[in-house]
């Protein structure tokens, strides 16, 4: 088990610059950001008259069932993130969870189709 002492040490002891890259580095190793809250909250605020499809160029691909095949599905997800075995595990079974977020459209959909192969279901946001 890791000294957890040491690791507090280490992170105080790391500038703001070095922090924020720590932070893309994680968010990246581990696909999460710490950004989805205001993502999930920012269409809920979007004009009305606005066609949100023609300015959209940021993605979201949200894993919303394994469609009874999970083994596949996390294979898959592991292939996509580059998650462990636990964490793509965890992630399949806490459906409704988002894949990948600020994808392409081109990268969503693929990612989308890859997953929808492998038995799962799929929404892009």
């Amino acid at each position: 088990m890791a000294d957890l002492q040491k690791i507090v040490d280490d992170l105080s002891a790391l500038t703001v610059l070095e922090a924020a890259e720590l932070s893309k580095m994680l968010e990246e190793h581990w696909g999460v950001s710490a950004a989805a809250a205001v993502a999930v909250a920012a269409p809920a605020g979007a004009g009305a008259g606005a066609p949100a499809a023609e300015e959209k160029t940021e993605f979201d691909v949200i894993l919303t069932g394994d469609g009874g095949k999970k083994i596949n599905v996390i294979k898959e997800v592991r292939a996509i993130t580059g998650l462990g075995l636990t964490e793509a595990k965890a992630l399949v079974e806490g459906a409704p969870k988002p894949v990948k977020e600020g994808a392409s459209k081109d990268e969503a959909e693929k990612i989308k189709k890859q997953l929808e192969d492998a038995g799962a279901t799929v929404e892009l946001k």
